[in-house]
């Protein structure tokens, strides 16, 4: 039974028909600028047609996700400093991107990561790790995303059954997989760019209207924080959540990790750098995304205490949705219903964006890596090709629903931090050994990609994010023996031994010639267009 009902978060009526009606405008973008039969570099990579400015705030749409906008602001609300670590994490990544792949990754690559990995190796084994760990990296991802899906739909419609919660995720994941089987690249990224300036827009117009509330001083705001919180003084100083102890620390330090280096191996963010016409514009989209993605976490810092400061911590963590519910009901407490429906429809958009465009990235390197290059052993036709990531994507869908139902209530900025792990652990090192190592070759590829993927995995599953603790995803059961949260202190090097091993003791020798030609594609662009 699903209850439905008016109560401290505003008119689910209203919060709806805000929803709707985003949903059918952009659904009407999505239309228009998918064509009417596209070409298979249409479809997963809109035909390298955007600029840099347009690609960079496509950028920061797909990660600006729910874990920016409602994980991040809810555990600044309720954890303070260590919260805001997790933005800092993810600004500094945008380093790595800039310098080290971006550039390579444009001129190497035609649509996946796969193509990257696989240009010098024996194909068929290459591409088919590096689709596996694609579609495992993007479920993790979608995780996050439906869980966040979950508890925003429980926080606006008042709906506390899981039931209704599970139904609504549901009607999530068919609306989002239509964007997919509709647009294309060239339509989720319209969406994408649509749903980040909005969401700048609304986070930038709630931060100076809290700021003026509070004289527009920062301190002012922070003190009635600290005076809000249980924790105190403290709110606003490191090691509230992963201070306590040595463990925590390190902890701490592996979770820094996989922040820094694991959005350079998202696939779904990579593939994004296929859609700009040369490397030019590649460079411009990292700094295009990193300006939107610095003025957005200073207005998410300013959200997230405001929500302490103005809710409590307390009623946030006791509303549907737990610590997800702070941005949510600071604006109900600020704007009333009507900021709170705005808020609604911006949140639920970055949750469509954000999964249509993981679900567009999963299908193509199946469709791309494993049908067209594995199967049909690079002679498939480009219409079959386009025909199998439509089919892929449905699938894709139908799982994310059902991971997003197991795992809501959790966190999603902490559920996303284990998908940058396992994509930092199963691609970074196979990336970089592959643009900037001679010697690496076939076997070193298999090793660093499985042994990162298997090992991030294992640790997972056997860490206390899986069980034996209250917040742990499975509850009532505790058969953890990992002691760290997160595995990327251990997993990401780990995948770069693997790979170093594989290729020194592997007797089969790297290509030269293959190897020749990608540095000169990868440094001056020639034969990269398309």
């Amino acid at each position: 039974m699903v209850s439905i009902a008016v109560g401290t978060t505003g008119s689910p009526t209203l919060n709806v028909t805000v929803f709707v009606a985003f949903v059918c405008i952009t659904l009407y973008v999505v239309y228009r600028a998918s064509g009417s039969s596209p070409t298979a570099s249409d479809y997963y990579a809109a035909g390298s047609s955007f600029s840099g400015m347009q690609n960079g705030i496509a950028l920061s749409g797909d990660f600006l996700s729910a874990a920016s906008f409602l994980g991040i602001s809810g555990a600044i609300a309720v954890h303070g400093y260590d919260g805001f670590l997790y933005s800092v994490g993810w600004l500094v990544a945008w380093l790595v991107a800039l310098l080290l792949i971006g550039e390579r990754l444009r001129n190497t690559g035609r649509f996946t990561v796969g193509d990257v990995m696989a240009f010098r190796m024996k194909q068929r084994p290459v591409r088919a790790a590096a689709a596996n760990a694609t579609l495992v990296i993007t479920f993790f991802y979608m995780l996050a995303q439906m869980a966040g899906a979950g508890g925003l739909i429980a926080l606006l419609l008042n709906v506390h059954s899981k039931g209704g919660q599970a139904l609504v995720i549901t009607a999530v994941g068919i609306v989002m997989v239509f964007y997919v089987l509709v647009g294309g690249m060239k339509g989720t990224t319209w969406v994408q760019i649509i749903k980040a300036t909005l969401l700048l827009l609304c986070v930038a117009f709630i931060s100076v209207f809290i700021l003026g509330k509070f004289g527009f001083s920062l301190s002012g705001l922070l003190e009635h924080a600290a005076q809000n919180s249980p924790l105190g003084e403290r709110l606003l100083e490191p090691g509230g959540w992963y201070g306590q102890n040595a463990m925590g620390k390190l902890d701490f330090v592996s979770l820094a990790l996989s922040l820094v280096l694991g959005i350079s191996s998202l696939p779904h963010v990579l593939m994004r750098f296929y859609t700009v016409p040369d490397a030019k514009e590649a460079r411009r989209s990292v700094v295009w995304c990193s300006w939107s993605m610095f003025t957005f976490y200073l207005g998410i810092l300013i959200v997230g205490y405001a929500a302490t400061a103005l809710v409590g911590s307390d009623k946030i963590l006791a509303a549907p949705g737990g610590e997800n519910s702070a941005a949510p009901l600071l604006a109900f407490r600020i704007g009333g219903a009507v900021l709170l429906g705005v808020v609604s429809a911006v949140a639920f958009a970055t949750i469509l964006a954000v999964v249509a465009g993981l679900t567009l990235a999963a299908s193509a390197s199946f469709a791309h890596d494993v049908y067209a290059n594995v199967l049909r052993h690079g002679k498939a036709d480009p219409r079959s090709e386009v025909r199998v990531a439509r089919l892929t994507a449905i699938v894709i869908g139908f799982l994310a629903i059902i991971g997003g139902i197991v795992a809501n209530g959790q966190n999603v900025a902490f559920l996303v931090s284990l998908a940058l792990a396992l994509a930092a652990s199963a691609n970074l090192s196979t990336m970089l050994y592959s643009l900037y190592w001679k010697r690496f070759n076939t076997t070193g590829t298999l090793w660093s990609i499985y042994g990162g993927l298997v090992s991030g995995l294992l640790l997972i599953a056997f860490s206390p994010a899986m069980s034996g603790t209250p917040t742990s995803i499975v509850k009532g059961v505790d058969f953890h023996w990992f002691p760290l949260t997160n595995p990327g202190i251990v997993s990401i090097p780990l995948s770069f031994l693997c790979g170093f091993l594989g290729t020194v003791l592997s007797k089969q020798p790297a290509d030269p010639d293959k190897q020749a030609e990608m540095e000169v594609r990868a440094l001056t662009g020639i034969g990269a267009k398309r």
